[in-house]
């Protein structure tokens, strides 16, 4: 099973009849390489590694679960949201349906870490 868990996001500005054209190249990193990368950058072996992944992503589903928050200072915030009911339409059948209140799981990264994203990215486009 592929998760994931980095995405990368480099943005390219293309110059071309006096308009800026944006491309978004997406690379994604698995939870594999994102455990290699760790043991890679600590010393610290795989397995290690890969239990202590493994053990902080049962504690935010778990934390999530039941509905508490988790707030990660200079990352971002693990967050349970509230989707208002809604009426929805079912075109084919030309009937409506009710889509009950329901809460989904967000992250919602941190100012700090947004601003440094921005930095890195303005920084490689100019360079």
């Amino acid at each position: 099973m592929e998760y994931t868990f980095l995405i990368r996001i480099i943005t390219v500005f293309l110059h071309s009849d006096s308009k800026i054209e944006s491309l978004l190249i997406v690379i994604k990193m698995t939870k594999a390489e994102v455990i290699s990368q760790i043991a890679e950058d600590t010393g610290i072996e795989k397995v290690d590694v890969q239990q202590v992944v493994e053990a902080f992503f049962t504690v935010v589903k778990d934390s999530i679960k039941n509905g508490e928050n988790i707030y990660v200072r200079g990352f971002g915030s693990f967050i349970v949201k509230k989707r208002a009911r809604k009426i929805a339409r079912n075109i084919s059948r030309n009937t409506s349906i009710e889509i009950p209140e329901h809460f989904i799981p967000h992250f919602k990264p941190s100012k700090q870490f947004i601003d440094e994203v921005k930095d890195t990215l303005k920084t490689s486009v100019v360079a």
